[in-house]
């Protein structure tokens, strides 16, 4: 291995990425209702430029985007992805494939030995090198990121032996023999990936890896103990972008110095307005006087009230939040209105261009 002009780590050989980004990411509506879950803004930058940030300084170049919903969104975002110092193709699903069908889906453009694939919707400070040694000195034909959880339940168990080596693949339960779980990041070495059955739905949990287990096969399992968050719900997404912001989980792809608040170019923060927890203000928007945001993302032109409190929230692109309004874990869609004095609370979420008049909706009497 070399290094780099800049002290980075150089190219990381026989080695390319394929990242899965055609879901419709339904948990986070209705903000995949305008742009796909890995286009979202997360820390300032759509969430998947810290993916593709980690990507590049691993020493990885080629990466296969695997895309369905709103597919054309990518390309015109990432291009040819010259400017983010990689080379990037497009394969758009026509139809779902499931897991292991994706990845078939995209193995015509793949030419390197291994094959590092990504859920596009993981937050993970994993160091991708480790990941592919484990792979090679296993020699074996799959590796799977594994972390262990504080509650397996809600998660498919993957136990390993004394040699790392992966025995099964468990369904949830609710009495999980080990706690270690599937992290949704893998190295394939290419020929697995070419034997996947092509042109049908293919589950990597349910057909791919039992099937290789049952042949004999070696998957491996690389135990690590560092950041992991399934970006999947509002309350993670909001929480992955803070901890990004904080400086929590560094990424190159940050456009600013990690701190308590990102305030993007033209965002216009009163100067009494108290904005912290690794809150994001959007590019032109406005926080009004004595208004409090708290761990929250505030989307491009979208405008704060004067003393109302926004906490743990998305507040989407071009929403108008009322004066003396109260959220809290609240999804607020692109372009709604909601006015004065209203107080929506944890799990709250309104559509895009609703309006909701002054005190129109409430949870207490008095918020006084």
């Amino acid at each position: 291995m070399t290094a780099g002009p800049d002290g980075s780590p150089g190219p990381l050989r026989d080695a390319e990425a394929v990242v899965l980004v055609g879901g419709k990411g339904m948990r986070l509506r209705p903000l995949t209702l305008s742009a796909p879950k890995p286009m979202l803004p997360t820390a300032g930058v759509p969430f998947l430029s810290h993916l593709l940030a980690r990507i590049r300084a691993a020493g990885i170049r080629h990466v296969v985007l695997g895309t369905s919903y709103k597919a054309e969104v990518f390309a015109e975002h990432f291009g040819d992805g010259s400017e983010f110092g990689l080379e990037l193709e497009y394969v758009v699903e026509d139809e779902p494939l499931d897991t292991a069908g994706a990845i078939r889906n995209v193995a015509h453009l793949l030419r390197e030995k291994d094959v590092l694939v990504f859920n596009g919707d993981i937050l993970s400070g994993l160091d991708l090198r480790s990941l592919v040694e484990t792979h090679r000195a296993g020699a074996a034909e799959v590796t799977l990121h594994l972390v262990k959880v504080a509650d397996p339940r809600q998660f498919g168990c993957v136990p390993t032996d004394g040699d790392g080596r992966v025995t099964a693949f468990l369904e949830k339960t609710e009495d999980p023999p080990v706690d270690q779980i599937n992290a949704g990041c893998y190295v394939f070495r290419r020929s697995v990936i070419e034997d996947i059955p092509a042109g049908r739905r293919v589950s990597v949990e349910r057909e791919t890896f039992p099937g290789l287990l049952a042949a004999g096969a070696r998957l491996q399992g690389h135990v690590d103990s560092s950041y992991w968050l399934d970006m999947g719900t509002p309350a993670a997404y909001v929480r992955g972008s803070a901890d990004l912001v904080r400086g929590e989980l560094p990424s190159a792809a940050l456009p600013g110095t990690p701190g308590e608040a990102l305030l993007l170019p033209g965002a216009d923060v009163a100067a009494d307005a108290v904005v912290d927890g690794g809150s994001t203000i959007g590019a032109g928007a406005v926080v009004a006087e004595r208004a409090r945001i708290t761990g929250s993302m505030v989307f491009d032109g979208a405008r704060i009230g004067a003393e109302t409190e926004v906490d743990g929230c998305v507040i989407g692109a071009g929403a108008r939040i009322g004066a003396g309004v109260a959220l809290r874990g609240a999804v607020i869609g692109d372009g709604a209105v909601i006015g004065d004095e209203c107080e929506l609370l944890d799990g709250a979420r309104v559509w895009p261009g609703v309006e909701i008049p002054a005190g129109g909706v409430r949870f207490s009497a008095d918020r006084r």
